[in-house]
């Protein structure tokens, strides 16, 4: 299995695509240690998971915005496992609006939880990396961070950002001689609980501007962060790929 004894973080692990990566890395493995608000969620996650009887889940309250609960988190696994091996960036938000519409505090709350929110939960994570000079971090951004998108000034902004940190990342954590791979996926339309209330004449034009004329599922989303929490991808670092089904050809 190519994440057995790993252990791993995913944020946003009680939904959608984080609940996928989740299901995925327990079925290769590995330790999961999921991240998410709603601790109801993550303990049917955990009644999920748990009986494939391969790897192992374990969900963990933790508002990623909140820098307390993070590192207290955090500091638990590491005192329990001694090593974070993989750290999926996921949690993610959305409140979209014109930009002349959009609210303050609307604004506030995306980039707190998908631009702060990865900042704190790497960074926390990172320092038991760097003292075990190895590990893989993935984080979730969007097409809509590279291509922008009219009504999400806030999403785009946070998931640009996310880009940004990932190759800043990508080379700090490596300056002493680290095997810390920092990387990005950035998805497409993929059907998730995000995207299921689009309105359906906003989905047709976005099925005709896609090359493979359907949204993505979360699986294809998960297979290849699984491809880059593993040895696979042992000489990929830096790197944004694309799951859009050809949405920017």
């Amino acid at each position: 299995m190519k994440l057995e004894n790993k252990v791993c973080i995913v944020t946003g692990a009680n939904r959608g695509i984080g609940k996928e990566i989740c299901r995925k890395f327990v079925e290769e493995g590995a330790t999961v240690l999921g991240f998410a608000r709603n601790l109801e969620d993550l303990k049917k996650v955990e009644e999920e998971l748990n009986v494939l009887n391969k790897g192992f889940f374990r969900g963990y309250k933790v508002d990623v915005s909140n820098s307390e609960e993070v590192n207290n988190a955090v500091k638990d696994i590491f005192n329990e496992y001694k090593r974070i091996d993989v750290l999926v960036n996921n949690a993610g938000v959305a409140k979209d609006m014109l930009l002349l519409l959009m609210k303050e505090e609307d604004f506030d709350f995306v980039i707190n939880v998908n631009l702060k929110g990865v900042f704190l939960v790497t960074k926390a994570v990172a320092k038991v990396m760097r003292k075990q000079k190895e590990g893989s971090i993935i984080n979730i951004s969007s097409v809509v961070g590279i291509d922008g998108n009219i009504g999400q000034t806030n999403y785009s902004a946070s998931k640009s950002g996310v880009i940004g940190m990932t190759k800043t990342w990508a080379k700090e954590l490596t300056m002493r001689g680290e095997q810390i791979r920092v990387n990005a996926v950035a998805p497409g339309f993929i059907e998730t609980d995000m995207t299921k209330n689009l309105d359906e004449e906003l989905k047709k034009e976005a099925l005709k501007r896609i090359l493979l004329r359907r949204l993505g599922n979360a699986e294809e989303v998960a297979k290849v962060v699984l491809f880059l929490a593993c040895d696979d991808s042992s000489y990929i670092t830096g790197q944004v790929i694309r799951i859009d089904g050809g949405l920017s050809l």
